[in-house]
Formats: structure tokens, C-alpha cells, sequence
């Protein structure tokens, strides 16, 4: 018999959470998509983190298997 008053408790927080819309702060989002102003200096100070684009040797395809 408590199934109602269950659903009903679920149906309300579903409507809260659909309709809830937070104050965004723009600012910070951007900031944080904007990346990390220090990246260079950290990449100099410890460069065996660093990644090299050009770098293709761990990744190998093998032709023959890729067009079968």
C-alpha cells in the first residue's frame, strides 16, 4: 500500500530536478575551458610528462589486417 505515497515522493523529485536550473557563472566557465595559463612551465619542469604530437611510435597499424 506504500507504493503511492513512494511514487509520488519519486514524481516530485523528478519534477524538481527537470525544472531546477542553477545561476551559471559564466566566468569561471570560462576559465576553466580556457585551460591552464602555466601548462609551459610545468611541461619544462617535469618533460617526462610531456607528450610529443609528432610521436606515433607506440601506436602501430598493421595494413594488412586493416583491410581485412
Amino acid at each position: 500500500m506504500g507504493r503511492g505515497r513512494q511514487k509520488a515522493k519519486h514524481t516530485k523529485v523528478a519534477r524538481d530536478l527537470k525544472y531546477f536550473s542553477p545561476d551559471t557563472n559564466y566566468g569561471a566557465l570560462a576559465e576553466e575551458l580556457a585551460g591552464n595559463p602555466r601548462l609551459d612551465e610545468d611541461l619544462s619542469k617535469w618533460p617526462e610528462y610531456s607528450v610529443a604530437d609528432d610521436d606515433d611510435s607506440d601506436v602501430e597499424v598493421d595494413e594488412e589486417s586493416k583491410s581485412a
